[in-house]
C-alpha cells in the first residue's frame, strides 16, 4: 500500500471541491438526524475498503454527517477538513500514529446528532527509512537502517533481496546482497514500501568522512551526535560561522567520477534566510549568483558534472558565509549522486 502520490491528491481535492460545493448548491437543507455510515473507500482511485492504512486519504459515504464535530479511528481522534464535508460525504486522512493493535477496529463520526460507528481495521502504517549506515559499506558486509514501522520487513537493494540479521521496529541490521554498490535501499512490509534516496558506495561524509576527505580541526566546527536531529546516521557537522567566513574542507583529489552524476550534500540553520556559498574546487569565492538560501529545515543541494563545468576530479568542498552575519549552520550526508 502506497501513500497518495501528491500530484494525484491535488487534483482528487479539485474534483472533490467541485463535488462537494455541488453537493452542497443542490441541497443546501440537507443534513439533521442520526449519522449514519454505509460505506468506506480509498480517495486514490475510490474503491471499497475494508482496512486502511495511515496516511492515506479515504472516502466515508452515508448521511447525516452535517455538522460534524469529530471523527475518530480506533478512539484516535483524526483531524480533517471540514470544508470536506458535506451531509453525505467525509474525505479524512487516517492519522499516522493510530494504534493498529489491541483496538477496538471502528470508525466513529460525531455530529450534534450522535455518533455513526463502522467496523474498519487500521493497518500498521508504511514503513519509514529514515537513513542507513554505513553508506560506504561493500557487497556482504552489514548495514542498519533506521526509520519506523519496520513491521516483518523485506529489503532490497537495487531490487535484490538482502539477508536480515535482525529487525525491530525502528532499525534493521541486513547484509548487502551482490551487485549493491550505487544502488538504493528500500524496505517492504505488507503495509507498503519505503526506499532511501542516497544510493550505497557514495558516500564522502557518513558520520564520519571517508578517505581523503575531510574538514581540518582549524575551522573550529564541531561533531553533534543526535539521530533525532541528523539528516543521515546518527551525526552531523555544526559550525558557527561569522559573518563573510567559511568553514574549509581539505583538498584532495579524485579523478574517479564517471560512475556518478555529481555530487550533494544536505545543510540547515537555526534561522530562517541564511545563506552560503558552496565553494567547489576552489571556485566561487564572494559570487553571490552562486549563493543558496539556508532555513530551519535541512535541504538538500545538487550539482551535477555539467553544472560544476565538467571537472577532472573533485578536489575540494568549502562553503562561504554570506548574510555578512553570524550563524549556526549544520551540515550532513555528503555524497555523489548517480542520477
Amino acid at each position: 500500500m502506497k501513500n497518495l502520490n501528491i500530484k494525484h491528491l491535488f487534483g482528487l481535492l479539485a474534483v472533490a471541491s467541485i463535488a462537494l460545493f455541488s453537493a452542497c448548491s443542490e441541497d443546501d437543507s440537507s443534513g439533521g438526524g442520526q449519522p449514519v455510515i454505509e460505506s468506506v473507500s480509498l480517495a486514490q482511485n475510490d474503491s471499497l475498503v475494508e482496512q486502511g492504512y495511515a496516511d492515506n486519504m479515504y472516502i466515508i459515504r452515508g448521511r447525516g454527517f452535517t455538522g460534524t464535530e469529530k471523527i475518530y479511528f480506533n478512539e484516535t481522534d483524526t483531524y480533517f477538513n471540514s470544508t470536506l464535508v458535506t451531509d453525505e460525504v467525509i474525505f479524512v486522512t487516517i492519522d499516522r500514529n493510530t494504534p493498529y493493535e489491541n483496538a477496538p477496529d471502528e470508525l466513529k463520526v460525531v455530529t450534534p446528532e450522535g455518533t455513526a460507528v463502522y467496523h474498519f481495521v487500521v493497518a500498521p502504517p508504511a514503513p519509514f527509512v529514515r537513513s542507513f549506515q554505513p553508506v560506504n559499506a561493500a557487497d556482504g558486509e552489514q548495514i542498519t537502517i533506521y526509520g519506523s514501522f519496520f513491521l516483518d520487513p523485506t529489503v532490497t537493494v537495487g531490487g535484490n533481496q538482502a539477508q536480515i540479521v535482525s529487525s525491530t521496529l525502528t532499525e534493521i541490521v541486513a547484509i548487502l546482497p551482490a551487485g549493491s554498490q550505487l544502488q538504493t535501499v528500500t524496505v517492504s512490509t505488507i503495509s507498503g514500501e519505503s526506499e532511501w534516496g542516497t544510493a550505497v558506495g557514495t558516500a564522502i561524509y557518513d558520520d564520519a568522512f571517508y578517505a581523503p576527505w575531510d574538514i581540518e580541526p582549524w575551522n573550529n566546527h564541531t561533531y553533534v551526535t543526535d539521530a533525532e536531529k541528523a539528516y543521515q546516521g546518527v551525526k552531523f557537522i555544526k559550525k558557527t560561522i561569522n559573518g563573510w567566513d567559511n568553514i574549509q574542507g581539505n583538498w584532495a583529489w579524485n579523478d574517479q567520477l564517471s560512475q556518478y552524476t555529481g555530487i550533494h550534500f544536505w545543510v540547515r540553520s537555526d534561522d530562517e534566510g541564511a545563506k552560503l556559498v558552496p565553494i567547489i574546487n576552489g571556485n566561487g569565492w564572494g559570487d553571490a549568483s552562486k549563493a543558496v538560501i539556508i532555513n530551519k529545515e535541512w535541504t538538500e543541494y545538487r550539482y551535477t558534472w555539467e553544472q560544476l563545468g565538467n571537472p577532472a576530479a573533485l578536489q575540494n568542498i568549502t562553503f562561504q558565509e554570506f548574510t555578512g552575519s553570524a550563524h549556526n549552520y549544520y551540515f550532513d550526508n555528503f555524497g555523489y549522486t548517480v542520477d
